[in-house]
């Protein structure tokens, strides 16, 4: 019997009420064990989903979250990871990239490369396995090794930016070093990823479209818009604030960013990532971070991970089959990912600890993992089985990180100096 749209609107004030309830609850029980916010929003999308609360009752799920929602909550969780990666956007500081380029090019070369390499090599043996059904129909082998060299490639850049910051480290040679190396990283698998989506369309007139048009127009937003935008943030620096109407413009400006890179086919992310990094720095960045960081980071984006936990059946991956598979997956991704990069760390001079360091902070996929997995499920590149181990792999990536950071380093607390962290 189909939902009214009264009946839908209920549902959804329901839905935000369970999803901000399950994920303050995860978040105070994982800030226990040292883990951060993303992590628990990460788990609490999986437990919200037919892994756990549909299959424990499934009566209940199939009330709180009906197909019939399912684009609601699709449509707002794209709302919040816009907001989110214009803010990550807004955090993007290309001085890391000049001060850094060496050590942070040869750490990002291979935490691409050999986790590329391996992701392909997977994709390439899995491609044709009718018992693992990994691919949607009509994705070719290139296209597939391409899309899941990709997904491998992926480094969870906001979370690094965070646990560098929860640690103190962010201005440190450690904490430069790992920042500049997860930004490279990630827009060169952005790109990677771009090139499949455009691949993917089967159309060499959209594949041109979504590549050319895509480049021009991160040289508009990173030499002509950040030009054009300048004289605001002297404007917000001499009022001490910014105005209503100068934010609604700013956000103007990110919708339209988001308009036009989704229309180009490779997805509103890169419109919302490059507006951000084309604002003005200094206060006029503080000022629309203090304003849209905790309604998105509270209130919207938790959306996303409980769409993506609505997505992952972990009971899919019950064979002994898939399981194997899901176990060589994970060990693909830490060997290319923290292995290749603490490899090229110490090729780069880094002491043994930070390079440690490095390899761990690189390996966390966590939020960047989600967004890359959504839209190859989204438009038809991968299975949902396929969409679970990876998004396994995100977690397990994820869980990691700062235990083993701690681990190595010591907690925050513990640590006498930051200074420590130096090249030789």
């Amino acid at each position: 019997m189909p939902i009214s749209t009264f009946d839908l609107s209920v549902r959804f004030f329901l839905q935000l009420l369970v999803i901000l309830g399950v994920c303050q609850a995860t978040a105070w029980l994982f800030r226990k064990v040292g883990q951060s916010q993303v992590v628990s929003e990460m788990i609490a999308g999986v437990l919200l989903g037919p892994s756990l609360f549909g299959w424990l009752f499934p009566g209940a799920s199939a009330y709180l979250f009906p197909k019939a929602s399912m684009p609601i909550l699709f449509a707002f969780a794209q709302v919040g990871l816009v907001l989110y990666m214009f803010l990550v956007g807004l955090e993007f500081d290309p001085a890391l990239l000049r001060e850094k380029l060496r050590s942070a090019a040869l750490v990002s070369a291979a935490g691409i490369t050999v986790p590329f390499a391996l992701g392909g090599l997977i994709a390439w043996a899995t491609h044709s396995r009718q018992d693992l059904a990994l691919f949607g129909e009509g994705v070719s082998v290139p296209q597939a090794v391409l899309y899941m060299g990709a997904a491998m490639s992926i480094t969870a850049f906001p979370m690094l930016a965070r646990i560098i910051h929860e640690q103190g480290l962010s201005r440190t040679t450690l904490g430069m070093l790992a920042l500049a190396a997860g930004s490279l990283d990630d827009a060169a698998a952005w790109c990677l990823l771009a090139v499949v989506l455009a691949a993917f369309s089967g159309n060499a007139s959209i594949a041109i479209l979504a590549i050319g048009g895509g480049g021009l127009f991160l040289v508009f937003c990173l030499v002509v818009l950040r030009r054009l935008l300048a004289p605001l943030g002297t404007k917000v620096e001499r009022e001490k604030g910014m105005s209503a109407t100068l934010f609604s413009w700013a956000l103007m400006i990110l919708m339209l960013g988001a308009f036009i890179t989704d229309s180009l086919r490779i997805y509103a992310v890169f419109g919302a990532f490059l507006t951000g990094a084309a604002m003005p720095k200094g206060r006029f960045a503080e000022e629309l971070k203090r304003r849209m960081h905790p309604l998105t980071v509270s209130f919207i984006l938790p959306l996303f991970f409980v769409y993506s936990g609505l997505n992952t059946r972990i009971g899919l991956v019950a064979t002994p089959a898939l399981a194997s598979l899901a176990f060589v997956v994970l060990l693909a991704a830490i060997l290319g990912k923290g292995v290749a990069c603490w490899g090229a760390a110490r090729l780069a001079g880094s002491t043994p600890k930070d390079a440690l360091g490095v390899g761990v902070l690189m390996n966390a996929r966590g939020l960047m993992e989600l967004i890359i997995l959504n839209i190859g499920l989204e438009r038809g590149i991968i299975q949902p089985t396929l969409f679970t181990i990876m998004v396994l792999m995100a977690v397990v990536t994820t869980l990691m990180a700062t235990p083993i950071f701690e681990r190595i380093h010591g907690a925050k607390e513990g640590r006498l100096s930051a200074a420590g962290f130096e090249f030789s």
